[in-house]
């Protein structure tokens, strides 16, 4: 591995661990804000319970994403400097406004919401926390923003005086294609593993209290929920990418001639795939285009229009890695879904569920985490050679003079760093999980003690 591959994976740590605490943060402010609203109108205390609860989960997840998001900023000075000297007047506006407005509103109402409690009139603490679940959107949107210009380059020009790129609108750059329909479909992602997550606690703490009841039945529907928005989402998102990068569609199926409907291969083998394949026949078409006998561009003829348009160059990513994160991202999605429904089913009108599903289900928040990371790492991988599609290749963007050896000694600092704060956040997790719901279940936990006269 030479100073690049280290620097792209020490950005791929770094990103992947982050996007872990990313849709948590924006799925739980939105459960929290949805709870709250339901106490609100049925005076029930067993939906105010659960609002505090989910809250505290909100807010130790919001401080460990904070956390490591700023590492996030840095990285752009650290690793990559030529990237932001050229793509700064693109990136800046976004990240600004990402720090001022939707940062802030999701830090100053989350922190009014939680010293709030019996100190605001119920309908402004209320606000305060449906502003938080706003502002998670909001800053979802804006980074997604930033992300799709690298998918797809808009509104931009390149300054004759300095080479740089240059915002020419910033309506048109939160427009990109690419970012509404990439957004829908990480938001469906993230109610996916929120709901997960309340669903582990919910089974985990059920014999405590009857409400943990309630919250393992609605984290089942938001996984459910979530499972299906995300498939509708992506069928979108797949033919917007079909359209502005067909290279990573053709790379997702290892497609390396054109074809006139497209197979989808479940399985496939070979090196590089596939040699041997189990299809699905037209699935590859419908997926790309809508229509069963649309003709998909194949790799090879993709990388011979580029090497033409761009100059020499390999223009292929790796195709194992596109190949096996699409599958692996679309498989392990579908799975947490169908458990969430399976949960459901088994505990309608108020059964049981089994004792083999209960015991398990406590770890299924990792399927909807790793399908997320599988999509990101697909999502990235796959655009490779480029930076910013069409405009600038990877090796373009790292800070020049930079050696392995400062690479690696940074990565080594924050993979020790980052495990040390995953023991931290699953430690207050469980600790916030442990705890009573109400003064009555405390009271049957931990009877209180005669007086002794």
């Amino acid at each position: 591995m030479d100073v690049l591959d280290w620097t792209r994976l020490q950005f791929a740590v770094v990103t992947i661990y982050h996007y872990f605490f990313v849709p948590l943060s924006i799925s739980l402010a939105a459960t929290a804000a949805g709870l709250q609203i339901a106490w609100l109108r049925t005076k029930k205390e067993q939906y105010l319970h659960l609002t505090k609860l989910v809250g505290k989960l909100l807010i130790v997840t919001f401080a460990v994403g904070v956390v490591t998001g700023l590492v996030q900023e840095f990285q752009f000075g650290l690793g990559w400097s030529a990237f932001a000297r050229f793509y700064g007047d693109v990136f800046g506006p976004t990240l600004a406004i990402e720090g001022m407005l939707a940062f802030f509103l999701e830090a100053t109402f989350l922190a009014l919401w939680y010293f709030g409690w019996d100190r605001l009139p119920r309908a402004i603490h209320t606000a305060c926390i449906v502003i938080v679940a706003v502002g998670t959107l909001l800053s979802a949107f804006i980074i997604l923003a930033a992300n799709s210009f690298m998918q797809n380059p808009v509104a931009y020009a390149l300054d004759p005086v300095t080479g740089r790129a240059r915002l020419t609108s910033f309506t048109e750059l939160m427009l990109n294609k690419v970012n509404l329909a990439a957004f829908p479909h990480t938001i469906s992602g993230a109610v996916m593993v929120g709901g997960a997550l309340l669903l582990a606690v919910g089974v985990w703490r059920l014999a405590a209290d009857p409400a943990y009841g309630i919250l393992a039945r609605l984290g089942a529907w938001l996984t459910l929920a979530g499972g299906a928005a995300t498939a509708l989402t992506g069928d979108h998102l797949g033919k917007v990418i079909t359209e502005v990068q067909p290279m990573k569609m053709a790379a997702a199926e290892a497609l390396y001639e054109t074809t006139a409907g497209a197979p989808f291969a479940v399985f496939a083998t070979g090196k590089p795939l596939p040699e041997f394949a189990l299809e699905i026949p037209w699935l590859l078409s419908i997926l790309a285009k809508g229509n069963p006998n649309a003709t998909v561009q194949g790799i090879d003829d993709l990388q011979a229009q580029y090497a033409a348009e761009f100059g020499p160059g390999s223009y292929v990513p790796m195709i194992p890695v596109a190949f096996w994160t699409f599958r692996l991202m679309i498989g392990i999605g579908m799975l947490a879904a169908f458990l969430g429904a399976l949960y459901l089913w088994r505990t309608r009108k108020g059964r049981q569920a089994p004792r083999w599903l209960t015991r398990w289900l406590p770890l299924i928040p990792l399927l909807p985490t790793a399908a997320n990371t599988f999509g990101w790492i697909f999502t990235e991988t796959a655009r490779q050679p480029w930076i910013a599609f069409g405009i600038s290749k990877v090796a373009d963007g790292i800070s020049p003079g930079l050696t392995s050896s400062e690479v690696i000694v940074s990565l080594a600092g924050f993979t020790v760093i980052y495990g040390v704060i995953a023991v931290v956040w699953l430690r207050l997790v469980r600790h916030l999980a442990r705890q009573p719901l109400s003064p009555s279940a405390a009271s049957a936990e931990k009877p209180e003690l005669a007086p002794v006269y």
